[in-house]
């Protein structure tokens, strides 16, 4: 039977769906504008026929393909390479930046790790520029044998295309549970490109797999078998095609044939091994080679065939067979082949090949490619090779490949003789997993280092790695006391990695909160207090670990003057490493990793600790900007989580959800697991019900499983805003009363707050007192204007009349003063009811108007209706708010519309947000037609146009 090389109707029967699915996306792409379709399915399902299909159906549109590569996975950017090959002329024309990224990525020239976000930047220009002559379809093959780099910058461009005339298909092999070594590392099982447009390729129907059977039958077909061969099969069209070749004439007409409880992935394999075991001996080795060459490069093939023994005409009986295609570059007729020939080969040959392939690739022009196959055909430790692969780690860490980094050092561990090398080699490999997210790969890392002989640095250094693998995985849990141990461990060897660990594990302590298995935060900071030796503070985490532990240990009053000293430590550092002093270019990474370090910890939660909305926004737009401009993509996430959070409060909800649309993006990217903690208090402050219960309570049993006890805390936090907005109090009170049983930095004075309203609304006198009295310790402390002003509106809910006037008062000058709209909103709302509850109609119309109008603007819609009600009470007529129109901005339409208002041009914002120009073009006509205007300086003049830099 033979396998069609371009889809026909017996092909592509039973796949109208899928079809419609891609003739939409071409035509999508001939109109003008980007689409996207991943497609989803079992091995030999019909996706490589899908494609062939959407590439004949292309006509006049320029194609670009790629195949992912199982074993070409390790070699960091490969499968990008080979995609952007035919543009290297377009790629002349990409901003410098990005072209230099693209460049080191490729290993054209030497420099510094490229930035993830800024190749993936660039792969996008690439393809937009590539498409301003002809719309562009790129297709990709078996993504998930991508190598992550290539996987992550395809994904990027895929969610950023909106004008651009370019259609990205990815096929995507969903294991069917018992697939051939399958799903061990495959780069989607991180999900790359969840979220796309999806696309499930799934069985034929029973119909359809008989006609499909049919046309691979030339003999007579037993009925009996006929049904066999369809139920066993599973509607799978490979298997449907190949499995009538396993059976003899008398099977064939006398349904002798046994059923196979093997998946099809597994039995097809077993017919294309059949095929290659009945070639010649030479063509079988031919094979073999070109399944160990990743590439498909034709002459490295022929060199090794040469090296081999193997002539020329062995290549003839194997194209006959239908297995493989030899031209300008080596293509199996389908991934399963190379699979049923290169797994099931005995290991000596495979070795052999792989000596011949090292011996034939140059060594100058591909080093690591070189050393792999070495790896791959030394049976014996070698440190030679190891040695070449340790170079080779450090070179696609210099790309940015980190997990390929991790790869070869993970193969020059098993090749290594000497115990003390490998034991050092297996912790850089294990930093390196840990790094790369390979957290289980890790692990088996220090599992070879840990049966070593280590010195008492490199075990304590193992130790550290432990405790960072287990904070990796579960957040929770064990981290604290690992990581503490860790420290212990240190101390004596290391000052300053010890204090590092030590910031980690207080880090994790408050992260772990009420759910911690192991010390809390209070023994976690004795344990840091009682081994600090520094009598004064050194350095960023120096003061940082100082201010921590004070907080925790002595209270609030004392640790303040530490905290703020932290604080003003960290934007000082800040300002060096952005280039605002001489010696920002002196920073070394070990400056710009204690950076990184200080940043996880001190604007969130220190800032909103000390009730200092000016620091906390300071430092929240610094560390964006920093993060940018540096390319540290590993804390940009965090850093617009937090900004978010800020604008949330300064009630710019759409600047705040298009930062953690952004955020979630580039976590998406690099392999991260995005924040929920800012959508959470958003979604409680919009209170569109029944999502935002939805999103709150899903959040909470993930993050309980996770141990995520500060996550639980903000958790209890904003359902209590949800239900204070909503005025239903007693739940409120229940739901604040949670959140105040645990002593979460950050927050917990804004929970005492919900607390105090709740119960005073409830009736509920002493507990609201004494929630007052805590939270009157906690703002009295800071002494800002933001915590005075809460705090006088809380103390006016159980004041006497005389006295509660004042309060609320006091609470809208002081709030007035600060950049915390929502609290402002929040006390006059409760200034107006108190002021209607006695009859003063008039007067508790401003204020209640007042709250109403914020609240609406923002679109905090449960007190906006709790406001409305109100106003309504005092005679006003006050429609009711719908929570959303079709002339509302989406997140980065405001986002965008903000940045031109600044004055930014279509290139900088692109730049900025990492889009296209052409893409920011299009979501601002979409601006303009919401908005009824036509043109920037309409834009600049609306009411309201905020001229703040965004990010």
């Amino acid at each position: 039977m033979t396998l069609p090389s371009a889809p026909g109707a017996v092909a592509l029967r039973g796949r109208d769906r899928e079809t419609a699915a891609l003739d939409a996306v071409l035509a999508t792409v001939r109109a003008g504008t980007g689409s996207v379709l991943v497609l989803r399915g079992e091995p030999g399902i019909g996706k490589t026929t899908l494609l062939d299909h959407a590439a004949a159906r292309a006509d006049g549109l320029r194609i670009a393909r790629v195949s992912g590569v199982e074993s070409e996975m390790e070699l960091p950017f490969a499968g990008l390479e080979q995609l952007c090959g035919p543009f290297r002329a377009e790629s002349r024309e990409l901003p410098g930046p990005q072209r230099d990224a693209l460049s080191v990525a490729f290993g054209l020239r030497a420099g510094p790790a490229p930035d993830p976000f800024l190749v993936g930047l660039a792969v996008l220009t690439l393809l937009a520029g590539a498409a301003e002559v002809r719309p562009l379809v790129c297709l990709v093959d078996d993504a998930q044998w991508l190598d992550r780099g290539t996987l992550r910058a395809l994904a990027f461009a895929a969610r950023r295309l909106r004008a651009e005339p370019v259609a990205m298909v990815f096929a995507l092999r969903r294991p069917d549970g018992d697939e051939v070594g399958g799903g061990d590392g495959d780069a989607d099982e991180a999900g790359e490109l969840a979220g796309l447009p999806e696309l499930a390729v799934g069985s034929l129907g029973g119909t359809d797999a008989r006609a499909l059977l049919a046309s691979a039958a030339h003999a007579p077909l037993d009925p009996s078998v006929r049904d066999r061969i369809v139920a066993e099969a599973r509607g799978n069209p490979l298997a449907l095609l190949y499995l009538p070749q396993t059976l003899s004439p008398t099977e064939w007409a006398g349904g002798f044939w046994l059923p196979d409880s093997r998946p099809p992935a597994s039995r097809v394999e077993d017919v294309l091994h059949g095929r290659f075991r009945a070639l010649p001996r030479d063509s079988r080795r031919l094979l073999l080679t070109a399944a160990a060459e990743p590439a498909g490069n034709a002459d490295v093939l022929w060199r090794a065939a040469a090296l081999l023994g193997i002539p020329a005409d062995a290549a003839g009986p194997a194209e006959a067979a239908e297995l493989v295609e030899f031209d300008g570059t080596v293509r199996f007729r389908h991934p399963l082949v190379r699979s049923a020939v290169y797994r099931r080969a005995p290991a000596p040959e495979r070795r052999a090949v792989h000596r011949a392939l090292a011996e034939a690739t140059d060594g100058d022009r591909e080093p690591d490619r070189k050393a792999w196959h070495r790896a791959h055909g030394t049976l014996r430790p070698d440190e030679s090779t190891a040695r070449e692969l340790e170079r080779s780690a450090g070179r696609a860490r210099g790309r940015g490949g980190a997990s390929a980094a991790a790869s070869f050092l993970r193969l020059a561990v098993g090749l290594t003789p000497d115990p003390a090398v490998r034991a050092r080699r297996a912790l850089d490999a294990a930093q390196a997993g840990i790094e790369s997210g390979g957290a289980e790969q890790a692990d088996t890392m220090l599992v070879t280092a840990g049966s070593s002989a280590l010195d008492r640095l490199q075990r304590a250094r193992l130790e550290r790695l432990r405790a960072r693998s287990v904070f990796a995985r579960v957040r929770g849990g064990d981290a604290p006391r690992l990581l503490l141990d860790a420290a212990l461990r240190l101390a004596p060897l290391d000052r300053d990695l010890a204090r590092e660990t030590m910031l980690e594990a207080v880090g994790a302590a408050v992260f772990a909160g009420r759910l911690s298995d192991g010390p809390g935060q209070r023994e976690v900071a004795e344990a840091a207090r009682a081994a600090s030796t520094p009598a004064t503070p050194e350095g960023t985490v120096g003061l940082l670990l100082d201010g921590m532990v004070s907080r925790i240990l002595d209270g609030r009053a004392t640790s303040a003057a530490a905290l703020r000293g932290a604080l003003r430590a960290v934007r000082r550092g800040y300002a060096g490493d952005a280039g605002d002093s001489d010696d920002a270019g002196d920073a070394t990474d070990a400056d710009r990793f204690r950076l990184r370090l200080a940043f996880r910890v001190s604007p969130e939660p220190l800032a909103p600790e000390l009730w200092d909305d000016e620091a906390w926004e300071e430092l929240a737009d610094d560390g964006v900007r920093i993060a940018r401009d540096a390319g540290a993509l590993d804390i940009l996430p965090i850093a617009l989580t937090y900004q978010a959070c800020i604008r949330l409060y300064t009630g710019e909800f759409d600047t705040a959800s298009s930062m953690i649309d952004e955020a979630t993006a580039i976590s998406e990217a690099i392999g991260g697991v995005p924040m929920m903690h800012t959508s959470l208090v958003l979604a409680a402050w919009r209170a569109r019900e029944p999502d935002a219960r939805d999103l709150i309570e899903i959040t909470l049993r993930e993050v309980s499983a996770r141990g995520e006890g500060r996550a639980v805390g903000l958790a209890h936090y904003a359902t209590a805003v949800l239900h204070n907005g909503r005025g239903r109090y007693e739940a409120a009170l229940e739901a604040a009363a949670r959140a105040c049983a645990y002593e979460d930095l950050g927050f917990f004075g804004w929970s005492l707050a919900e607390l105090v309203e709740a119960a005073a609304r409830s009736g509920r006198p002493e507990s609201a007192a004494a929630a007052l009295r805590e939270l009157t310790a906690h703002t009295g402390v800071s002494g800002t204007h933001w915590a005075l002003g809460v705090q006088d509106y809380a103390r006016a809910l159980l004041s006497e009349d005389r006295d509660a006037e004042a309060l609320y008062r006091q609470a809208v000058a002081h709030l007035e003063r600060s950049r915390i709209v929502l609290h402002l909103a929040r006390a006059r709302l409760l200034y107006g009811e108190w002021l209607r509850r006695r009859r003063r109609r008039q007067e508790s119309r401003a204020q209640l108007r007042s709250a109403y109008e914020v609240f609406t603007r923002v679109g905090a819609n449960g007190f906006a209706e709790r406001a409305r009600r109100e106003l309504q009470a005092t005679g006003e007529t006050v429609g009711r708010r719908t929570d959303g129109t079709v002339a509302e901005l989406t997140g980065q339409e405001t986002q965008i519309a903000g940045l031109v208002t600044a004055g930014h041009t279509n290139a900088e914002i692109a730049a900025q947000l990492f889009i296209s120009p052409r893409t920011v073009e299009w979501h601002l006509g979409n601006v303009f037609t919401k908005l009824g205007i036509t043109s920037r300086r309409q834009l600049r003049s609306l009411p309201g146009a905020s001229t703040r830099p965004h990010g």
